[in-house]
C-alpha cells in the first residue's frame, strides 16, 4: 500500500530554487534515505513533509488524502532532529511522555507507554534519570522514543547521528534499522553519508543540485550509477574519460576496454565516461596488456589494501583484500584491468 506520495514539489526562496519538482513515493513500513551533499534540498525537502515548511509548487498526500496545507500537529508524524531538541529541564520518563501528556490526562497508562519505550530501545529503568546524565547514544535513543509515543504513521530523522562518535553511530545505525523492522514503520532519514545511506535504506533518493538525480535500492544505485554525479557520491569510483569503440568496447588512450552495457546515446567515436570502483581494478606485475603505470601511494587498513597508481598523470586507485597476493610497493611498475561486468560507460 502506498503510504506518502510527493508530486512534483518545489521549493524556492526569493529566486533561488531549492527543491525543484520532485516526485517519489514511500510505501507503507519502508526504510528511504535522501542521500547528498550540503545545500542539494534534501532537508528542506524533510521539512516540507514534516509541514515545517509550505512548498512553493506541489502536493504531498497521505493515504491518498492531500496533506498539502495540513498542519504539523495534525500530520501524526514523529521527527528527531540533528540537535535532538530533548528538554533539559525534564527527565528521561516526561520527556519520552510529553506529547503523550498533551494527548491523555491518564497518569497511570501515561507512565505504562512510557516503561513499553524504555523497553523497546533497551535503556529500562532510567524514567527519573537526568537528560544531562546520559550518553550521547542514550540521549539519541530518548529521542527516538519521544518521537515513537506519539505512534506515528511515519518517523523523519533529520541527520539524527552526525554528533555521535564513528563506532557509536554504526551502533545507532544498526539499532535503528533493527527497530524500524520490528515495528514496520516507514522512516525517512536525510543524511550525507553514503555508508549510513547503503546501511540503512530499502530505497535512497540522491539528490543533487534540488533534483533527484537517482532513485533505487542501495545495490543498484552502487553498481549501476545513472550519472557521474551519482557515481562519484556513492562510494567511491575512478573515471577515465574514453570513447566508444563499439558494442562493449571502449578506447583509452592506446588501450580498448570491455564493459558492461554503454548507454544508447553514445555511438561509435563518440566520448564518454568509463567509471569503475577501486574493488574492480585488479593489479599485477605487468606484461599481461593491461594499463601499465607506477605505484604512488600504499595504504593498508586492515581487512583491504589501497593502492594509487599513477597512469601517465591519471590516478587510478584499486583496493584489494589483505588477504590477496603480496601488495606492491611504492615505485613499482604494475599493470591494471577491468573487470568488465562491473565497468559502467556513463554520459559526459
Amino acid at each position: 500500500m502506498i503510504g506518502l506520495e510527493v508530486q512534483a514539489v518545489s521549493k524556492s526562496y526569493s529566486a533561488i530554487k531549492v527543491v525543484d519538482r520532485v516526485s517519489f513515493s514511500v510505501p507503507q513500513g519502508e526504510f528511504v534515505c535522501f542521500l547528498g551533499p550540503s545545500g542539494c534540498g534534501k532537508t528542506t525537502l524533510l521539512r516540507m513533509i514534516a509541514g515545517l515548511e509550505a512548498p512553493t509548487d506541489g502536493h504531498l498526500f497521505l493515504n491518498g488524502k492531500d496533506i498539502t496545507g495540513q498542519p504539523v500537529h495534525e500530520r501524526g508524524f514523529g521527527m528527531v532532529f540533528q540537535s535532538l531538541a530533548l528538554f533539559p529541564h525534564l527527565n528521561v520518563a516526561d520527556n519520552i511522555g510529553y506529547s503523550l501528556r498533551l494527548r491523555s490526562g491518564n497518569a497511570k497508562l501515561r507512565a505504562e507507554r512510557v516503561e513499553e519505550l524504555l523497553e523497546l530501545i533497551r535503556l529500562p529503568g532510567i524514567g527519573k534519570r537526568a537528560v544531562s546524565a546520559l550518553s550521547g547514544g542514550q540521549r539519541q535513543r530518548v529521542a527516538i522514543a519521544r518521537a515513537l509515543a506519539q505512534e506515528p504513521q511515519i518517523l523523519l530523522l533529520d541527520e539524527p547521528f552526525s554528533a555521535l562518535d564513528a563506532k557509536l553511530r554504526e551502533e545507532m545505525q544498526v539499532e535503528i534499522r533493527q527497530l524500524q523492522q520490528k515495528l514496520k514503520i516507514s522512516m525517512i532519514l536525510v543524511t550525507h553519508d553514503q555508508r549510513e545511506a547503503m546501511t540503512l535504506a530499502d530505497t535512497i533518493l540522491v539528490m543533487g543540485k534540488g533534483e533527484i538525480q537517482q532513485m533505487g535500492a542501495p545495490l543498484d544505485i552502487y553498481r549501476n550509477p545513472s550519472n557521474t554525479f551519482v557515481a562519484g557520491f556513492i562510494g567511491s569510483t575512478n573515471f577515465l574519460d574514453v570513447t566508444v569503440e563499439g558494442p562493449g568496447l571502449v578506447r583509452f588512450r592506446d588501450k580498448t576496454i570491455a564493459v558492461g552495457a554503454i548507454p544508447e546515446a553514445l555511438t561509435r567515436g563518440q566520448k564518454g565516461v568509463l567509471s569503475v570502483r577501486p574493488e574492480n581494478v585488479e593489479l599485477s606485475n605487468g606484461g599481461d596488456g593491461g594499463l601499465g603505470g607506477v605505484v604512488t601511494f600504499v595504504r593498508d587498513v586492515g581487512a583491504s589494501i589501497e593502492t594509487h597508481v599513477d597512469c601517465g598523470g591519471l590516478e587510478i586507485v584499486s583496493l584489494s583484500s589483505s588477504s590477496q597476493a603480496a601488495c606492491p610497493a611504492v615505485s613499482d611498475k604494475v599493470s591494471l584491468r577491468f573487470q568488465p561486468d562491473a565497468c559502467r560507460v556513463l554520459e559526459p
